[in-house]
């Protein structure tokens, strides 16, 4: 895997268009699981016979042989999760000299509260990578909302389809209230193109070297690892570096009957990536509960694939 916060390499592997994640994921690997996965495919499928939506991909991140497979075309709302497709746009742009150190306004367009940090900060102006640090971090409402406005959601859209991502898009900015006009979510995705776009990033061909490794950097800092990243037992808030051998970077994407999650696992045995989305009814705390305890399920047959998958 990149490592996250390496420097950007001079030299660029252009991906081409239609060789991105979206298209490498479409009929590919299709199936089912492979043996280490049977508690995650039952886990999942408890949730989705009580009526939950879910979705899920998981691959060798070397050599792109898919793990598993679970309804990993469906396209569901994944919340901030789509913030990905964001900050990789930004990166691109900075990256090629569109975009420098500029310096946007905090507004509170749209949502007056939301995730994130700026809006208990004091300081009314950050930069650009300043803000995406905080998108990536924390999923920081004012921050996405403020890079979104500086390169618009059509460029997002455009660079997932030239990425070859077709299912999965930024569609709306981040609201408090959505109204029936309005998108009702700020992103849809597939599992299957979430989990070889993080392949992508760690292999160094999202855009470019240069831009992976920026985007990986980011997310690198992001501090949910409530959901499949819980069972990996690593530090929420400091785990950039290999922690018992294991190194993550994951993202992901909460809200009322939302839970969604994208990442990249390196381990002693090899790296997997991997991406689960589920949607459900959310009327009580324990269908919430029983969502996290699957992906967690997920999480731990994932760490336990990182071990055993180069001697299978």
């Amino acid at each position: 895997m990149v490592e996250p916060d390496a420097a950007p390499s001079s030299r660029r592997r252009r991906q081409d268009g239609r060789s991105g994640a979206g298209s490498r994921a479409r009929g590919r690997h299709r199936g089912g699981a492979e043996e280490r996965f049977v508690a995650t495919v039952d886990a999942l499928g408890s949730l989705a016979h009580d009526g939950a939506g879910v979705s899920a991909s998981v691959i060798d991140t070397s050599t792109g042989r898919a793990l598993l497979a679970v309804d990993d075309r469906l396209v569901q709302p994944v919340g901030s999760l789509g913030r990905v497709l964001l900050l990789t746009e930004v990166a691109a742009r900075l990256e090629d000299g569109r975009l420098h150190g500029d310096r946007l306004q905090r507004m509170a367009r749209d949502t007056a509260a939301g995730p994130g940090l700026w809006q208990f900060l004091q300081e009314p102006t950050m930069q650009v990578p300043d803000l995406a640090t905080l998108v990536a971090a924390t999923a920081d409402a004012w921050a996405t909302n403020a890079l979104l406005s500086l390169v618009g959601i059509d460029a997002v859209r455009e660079r997932a389809e030239a990425l070859g991502v077709e299912r999965s898009a930024f569609i709306d900015r981040v609201r408090d209230r959505r109204g029936p006009d309005d998108a009702p979510d700020i992103a849809v995705a597939a599992s299957g193109e979430l989990s070889w776009l993080m392949r992508g990033l760690a292999l160094g061909e999202v855009v470019d070297e240069g831009v992976s490794n920026r985007v990986l950097g980011w997310l690198s800092l992001a501090a949910d690892l409530t959901l499949v990243a819980g069972a990996f037992g690593l530090d929420p808030l400091a785990h950039r570096a290999l922690d018992h051998g294991l190194q993550a970077v994951s993202v992901t994407g909460v809200g009322r009957g939302v839970r969604a999650e994208a990442g990249v696992l390196r381990g002693p045995g090899s790296s997997v990536s991997y991406a689960v989305t589920v949607t459900f009814a959310d009327d009580t705390l324990d269908q919430r509960l029983a969502v996290v305890e699957a992906l967690r399920t997920m999480g731990t047959e994932v760490l336990e694939a990182v071990h055993t998958t180069a001697t299978r």
